[in-house]
């Protein structure tokens, strides 16, 4: 019998694309004439975001932390038709107080996120704590019967990681992870390219997330009332070693390894998580980080600089590939930036800011000579004779076509793709519909992060499986 031939990962990709669009799987349209190059993606019609629901259909959230990011991811939930705020925790009383300033004085605050579980009106449950809290709070909140949205990354020990999917397995809960970058439309669009074979082969990966301002750097702003009486610091601790009231470690936690994840949390993360969604990826097999605390010597634990390299294995959907990434808090002056560059054999995909450039050089299918060559330093008989030889070898080889260099894909203006990210929650809530970062999404980016930390704190190269998520 015949053996069925494998095929090759460039037919697989062709397959995979022409599967996802014909499920549904990229939501935008294009609003531009082939010979154009700049593009605006926009949304596909969503009847969700048209339609109004009556007051039992209402999605009530629960928000547990109320820090920077939760007060950009509740504006993001209440732009989903049919969502409400109904209550609020934090471990400072001032964020309360400002909750129901923003938010009205008829939501239910506390101190204590068990009371906001114990609540039957509340639907959702965002989590944007410290790391060190968000396995708890997210195990307790799907034992409670909660949908999720907990922020990045999504624990800060991948054990952790392997405990949350296991809660999420045995509630039957709807739990998405906050990189919210996958669920933008320019994100979908550069997977479509992607899985053109737009770029060729992917050969490398580089990204960067710079950054050169203090509030950038973690040196967030405390508030001048903080105090044993205004802040709960021993459940803050929780399991971590007890120190006297601190409202530095309180609020600018991020700078200690006892409640956060360092750079690699906070931003690795995301750029794992948007990689491994263009190219359909389970992550690298080998990390190996190096960095340091170079300027920001404010008490920190955590460095202000690191880089990393990667290696990631041949998988069905992309060839083995390198990627190297470079965070640093202080960028001379140039403002920073975040930038993920894939570099494929013939073209790269650039995300800068908000767009995508689409740059397309392919090799030439003629090779040429001359110039930069071997071919001088050849006796001049045989130089006659290698051209001779050339020219009939490429006579019916016809001239490169010369087409636009770059395509620049930008979405509207205004559009926040946390809002579709709450949007694709909400509807798996209501609808059944697949959670874009579900918690083994979520561990996929974690794990090279929190393996970042590892590789830096002990100086060695980390082996990861990237298949079982967990240190090889």
């Amino acid at each position: 019998m015949e053996r069925k031939k494998k095929p090759s990962r460039r037919e697989f990709l062709q397959e995979l694309a022409q599967g996802s669009l014909a499920a549904g799987a990229f939501p935008y349209v294009l609003t531009h004439r082939p010979s154009q190059k700049r593009v605006i993606l926009e949304r596909a019609p969503d009847a969700d975001r048209e339609r109004r629901f009556a007051a039992n259909d209402t999605i009530r959230l629960g928000v547990i932390g109320t820090g920077i990011i939760a007060f950009y991811n509740i504006r993001s939930a209440l732009t989903v038709p049919g969502v409400e705020l109904a209550a609020v925790c934090d471990l400072y009383d001032g964020r309360l107080t400002r909750a129901e300033e923003v938010f009205g004085q008829n939501i239910f605050t506390t101190r204590d996120y068990r009371e906001v579980l114990a609540r039957d009106d509340i639907d959702v449950v965002l989590i944007a704590t410290p790391d060190h809290w968000h396995d708890v709070i997210s195990i307790d909140a799907m034992r409670a019967g909660k949908a999720v949205y907990c922020e990045k990354p999504m624990v800060q020990e991948v054990a952790e990681g392997h405990s949350v999917i296991a809660a999420e397995k045995q509630y039957g809960a709807k739990y998405q992870v906050g990189s919210q970058g996958v669920s933008s439309i320019v994100m979908k669009k550069a997977q479509d390219l992607y899985r053109a074979g737009e770029i060729g082969e992917l050969i490398l990966v580089e990204a960067v997330n710079d950054r050169h301002s203090s509030l950038g750097a973690w040196q967030y702003s405390i508030p001048p009332d903080a105090s044993p009486q205004t802040v709960d610091f021993d459940t803050f601790l929780k399991d971590t070693p007890k120190v006297p009231f601190d409202p530095v470690r309180f609020f600018r936690w991020r700078n200690y390894q006892a409640y956060g994840t360092g750079i690699a949390g906070d931003l690795f993360v995301h750029l794992f998580s948007w990689l491994h969604w263009i190219v359909s990826s389970d992550g690298p097999n080998r990390v190996f980080g190096s960095g340091g605390i170079r300027y920001w010597k404010d008490g920190r634990d955590v460095p202000d600089v690191l880089t990393c390299v990667m290696d990631y294995p041949e998988a069905e959907t992309h060839p083995a590939f390198n990627m190297q990434i470079r965070v640093n808090f202080v960028a001379g002056g140039t403002g920073g930036g975040s930038s993920l560059k894939l570099i494929g054999s013939e073209g790269t995909l650039a995300f800068e800011g908000s767009s995508l450039t689409l740059s397309r050089t392919p090799f030439s299918a003629k090779p040429g000579y001359g110039g930069y060559d071997s071919l001088s330093t050849f006796p001049k008989s045989v130089q006659d004779e290698f051209v001779r030889q050339y020219r009939l070898q490429y006579f019916d080889v016809p001239p490169d076509i010369n087409e636009p260099s770059e395509i620049v894909y930008t979405p509207p203006e205004r559009y926040d793709d946390r809002d579709d990210h709450w949007a694709n929650l909400i509807a798996a809530v209501r609808s059944g519909k697949a959670i874009v970062e579900d918690a083994t999404y979520g561990l996929k980016a974690a794990g090279p992060s929190l393996a970042a930390n590892q590789s830096y704190f002990s100086n060695r190269v980390v082996t990861w499986d990237h298949q079982k998520m967990e240190y090889a």
